[in-house]
Formats: C-alpha cells, sequence, structure tokens
C-alpha cells in the first residue's frame, strides 16, 4: 500500500482516468461496429464525422495509437464510399 498523500491521490486518479478512459474506448468501438454494419450510405456519410471525431479525441488523449487511429479512419473512409 502507499504510505504518502500523493500516492494515494495518483491512486485515486489514476482508476477514475482509466474507467473514463474505458467507457469511451468501448463507446468508440461500439460506434465503429455500427457504422461497419450499415448498408445505407447516406446514414453512414452522417455517421462518419462523428465516428472520426471520437478516434481523434482518442489519439490525442493517448488512448489509441495516432497510426491505429488513421488505420481506422482510413479503413472506414473506404468502407463509406464503397456503399
Amino acid at each position: 500500500m502507499a504510505n504518502h498523500k500523493s500516492a494515494l491521490k495518483r491512486i485515486r486518479s489514476s482508476e477514475t482516468k482509466r474507467l473514463v478512459n474505458k467507457y469511451q474506448h468501448k463507446t468508440t468501438r461500439n460506434a465503429i461496429k455500427k457504422l461497419r454494419e450499415l448498408s445505407d450510405k447516406s446514414e453512414a456519410e452522417k455517421m462518419f464525422p462523428s465516428v472520426v471525431s471520437m478516434l481523434d479525441r482518442l489519439a490525442k488523449k493517448n488512448v489509441i495509437h495516432a497510426n491505429k487511429a488513421a488505420n481506422l479512419k482510413s479503413g472506414l473512409a473506404k468502407h463509406v464510399s464503397a456503399l
């Protein structure tokens, strides 16, 4: 167990951040799955910017790597344009 007040605070804050990151990452993954399942091009084009925004936010906060976000965005753009 931690011996210092600052270490105890670090444990509390890192746990809070972990839960927030986990929630946002899972939400983004679900949005990606929904976008991939869509077969209507107009709906997919409406949903695409919000999913890209979510990915950019995760990459900015280092929840996912920037290159992974770029790869996902590229694949989703290809999917939407192929519809």
